[in-house]
Parts: structure tokens; sequence; C-alpha cells
């Protein structure tokens, strides 16, 4: 890392995409389109999925084939991928979340937990079939910490 003094570049102001890996597409498809609801926009066999949340995107990967070199040289993306359960939040209103909770236990979806945290802000977790950790909170939860 160089020493000398960095340029001034602004921050980050939000999130563009989030990525979760699994093993098993159809069953993520399964559970993140048709069960949760979001948009399936594009969708590569084998390889990946690509959900719409508002201006953000969920990139549903299998890592065995993103951790691979790309075969096309017009899109240089990096491989990369990520083994075991990780970790998405999806920011959604109290009640949103009772009705999702609900619609979760319908299609037989086991909760891990669903609390209140100290600041009051309302949090459901449950797992994809991959095992990765989904959340539903409600959006201002950090917003006491973040300051």
């Amino acid at each position: 890392m160089s020493k000398s003094p960095l340029p001034d570049a602004p921050a980050p102001q939000s999130l563009l995409e989030a990525a979760v890996y699994v093993d098993d597409l159809d069953a993520a498809r399964g559970f993140y389109r048709d069960i949760l609801g979001l948009k399936l926009f594009q969708e590569v066999p084998g390889r990946h999925m690509f959900f719409a949340l508002g201006p953000s995107v969920l990139l549903v990967f299998n890592p065995t084939a993103t951790a691979q070199p790309p075969g096309n040289p017009k899109m240089p993306v990096p491989p990369h991928g990520a083994r075991g359960p990780g970790h998405v939040c999806f920011a959604m209103k109290r009640d949103e979340i009772a009705t999702m909770e609900t619609r979760l236990q319908a299609a037989g979806v086991e909760t891990d937990t669903s609390f209140d945290w100290p600041n009051g802000a309302r949090s459901l977790y449950v797992r994809d079939p991959a095992g990765n950790s989904v959340e539903f909170a409600e959006p201002w939860l950090w917003d006491e910490m973040k300051g």
C-alpha cells in the first residue's frame, strides 16, 4: 500500500447490488421469485439469476460457475464466489414483515427468529434453500447508530 496521501474521493452512498451464493439455482428461483415475489430479470442457466429490488439488485450466483474466469472478453468480471451461508437483509415496513412471515409459513419456510431490536425495529430471519440467512427488517433499524 502506498504511503503517499490518498486523493480525495466521495464515499459511496448506497448499495447497488448484493450477492448470495447457492448451489441449486432452481431452488433459489423458487424461493426468491415464487415465495418472496422478487422480479427475476436476468438468468444464465447454471450460473446466475438477477432480481430487481427498486434501484438495487440481488445477485444469486452459483459459486462453482462464477469461480471460473469469464468466457466473454468483453465482460472481464473477475472470478468470485463464496462458500457457506451468507446474509442479505430486505427493508420492509412492520406490517409488510408480518404479512411476509405469514406467507413464508404458508410456504413451509421455517422462521429462525422474529423479534424487536432494543430500538424497536422489527426483524424476521429465515433461511433460503442454500442456508443463507435472509432477514426482513424495518428500514430505520440502523438510523440511531449511524448518527
